[in-house]
């Protein structure tokens, strides 16, 4: 390896809720530097989401991170001339980017005419309450990686 590896960038917290995580989250959802208009939608998913459960939205939130988070995955590893799927664990760092990731992309995704808040804050319930696309991928990987046990002594 060539130079020193990258240091970890602490992201402050967000100014309405005081969570770095959702800070993260905003971050993640922007597209072409447009911060404000990230922030903007965030916040309208949440508010959306307090109104319909009455509940603490950055709670929701964290609650639909934990559950769409995987603990297991597959990378490809090639040994001889044969490319095999191996399990490995999940470290929390890329947990939590594969979640979000997830989320974001299902909520891009389904839009169906309606405004990208209102779908995020469908999709972050759903995941709350351990259904919707982000938990069935999460599921699937699992799945995935429960198939291949037999070839986790390839680990690296």
């Amino acid at each position: 390896m060539r130079g020193k590896p990258a240091k970890k960038r602490i992201t402050p917290p967000d100014p309405v809720y005081g969570n770095a995580r959702l800070q993260r989250f905003i971050n993640k959802i922007m597209l072409k530097g447009k911060k404000t208009v990230a922030e903007r939608v965030v916040y309208d998913a949440l508010k959306n989401i307090e109104q319909k459960l009455k509940q603490e939205p950055v709670a929701v939130f964290d609650k639909a991170m934990a559950n769409v988070g995987p603990a297991l995955e597959v990378k490809s590893r090639r040994v001889g001339g044969a490319t095999y799927q191996v399990p490995v664990e999940v470290s929390p760092e890329r947990k939590e980017a594969l979640a979000m990731r997830w989320l974001i992309g299902f909520a891009r995704k389904n839009k169906k005419g309606r405004p990208f808040a209102e779908q995020l804050a469908k999709e972050l319930v759903d995941a709350a309450d351990n259904t919707g696309d982000a938990v069935k991928k999460k599921e699937d990987t699992h799945k995935m990686a429960e198939a291949n046990k037999a070839f986790a002594h390839y680990r690296w």
